[in-house]
């Protein structure tokens, strides 16, 4: 004999009442009013026959047997997410996630010309300042992200590399009156720190040997490469950059780069996207795009330092 099953809606009433613990922005959540939420966690309740809540005063606790099924709930409906987003991924556009320097300085373009030689595909970009690059594919609304990492990606998502990261000291051609650079020289100058932590004039100077010798926990503290790169235009300091991101500023004149090592970060850029079910057709051709129009660091005469 088949199981009734209970209400749809009281289910997912009650489902996103347990996620919140609240009846009121469970409400506003689901674009109903309080009461009608109550009614039906009620009605869900008598189809049970158990209870789910203990109510608190205005608090809302779940009982062991509401826990048990709020865990359930939330797979099942995690499901039919899942199912709706796959069905969706083949009528819309590929929704991509990427950092917003790398989008400025090397993706807007590649993805304008993407789409010009393949007019049947639409990506909608989504550029977002991110300290440590992250997505989360069950609670943001992408179907694949461009991510800086050391490839440490979780075991149900596709990954495929872009290019390394390079890093390698910028300034203006006129910085300090433009004489040659030394390790002594660097030690003196503004340095400009494209994140926080400091990190990236760290892994540079460690690898060049001249770590003791400047003092590159003080300089200019800024939120993203691109306002990094920008300070650096502009003459106040010098910054770190990513080789691969600063052709265009090279090529017209207005960065310099006064040493010519380039060190590995250890971090590359990955295409990353859910490994559940096939890929959409637009994500397999822009992939494959990318990887033929790749940023070329090969004519900035620099060397290379793994």
């Amino acid at each position: 004999m088949t199981l009734r099953m209970p209400p749809l809606y009281a289910l997912r009433a009650f489902e996103v009442a347990a996620r919140f613990g609240s009846f009121t922005q469970a409400a506003e959540s689901l674009c109903i009013t309080q009461s009608a939420v109550s009614r039906h966690v009620k009605t869900l309740e008598e189809s049970l026959g158990c209870s789910l809540f203990e109510r608190r005063g205005s608090r809302l606790a779940l009982t062991d047997t509401g826990r048990l099924l709020a865990q359930e709930l939330k797979v099942g409906f995690r499901t039919i997410e899942n199912a709706c987003i796959a069905i969706n991924r083949q009528q819309d556009a590929l929704r991509l996630k990427a950092p917003s320097t790398l989008t400025m300085r090397w993706l807007l373009g590649a993805l304008e010309n993407f789409q010009l030689s393949h007019p049947q595909d639409r990506v909608q970009l989504t550029s977002a300042w991110m300290d440590l690059d992250s997505v989360d594919f069950h609670n943001e609304p992408f179907d694949c992200a461009i991510l800086l990492g050391h490839g440490g990606f979780p075991a149900d998502w596709n990954r495929i590399k872009l290019f390394d990261e390079w890093l390698v000291p910028v300034c203006s051609p006129d910085y300090q009156g433009g004489s040659s650079w030394t390790a002594a020289r660097l030690a003196d100058a503004e340095l400009i720190h494209p994140s926080r932590d400091c990190r990236d004039w760290r892994r540079w100077l460690q690898r060049v040997g001249w770590v003791e010798a400047v003092a590159w926990q003080q300089g200019k503290l800024f939120d993203t490469l691109e306002l990094g790169i920008s300070a650096a235009a502009q003459g106040h300091g010098i910054s770190i950059g990513d080789l691969a991101l600063v052709d265009a500023e090279l090529c017209k004149g207005s960065l310099m780069l006064p040493f010519d090592q380039a060190v590995r970060s250890g971090d590359s850029y990955y295409l990353v996207w859910p490994a559940a079910g096939e890929p959409p057709l637009t994500l397999t051709r822009m992939k494959d795009y990318l990887l033929q129009h790749l940023p070329d660091i090969g004519s900035c005469g620099v060397r290379l330092l793994d």
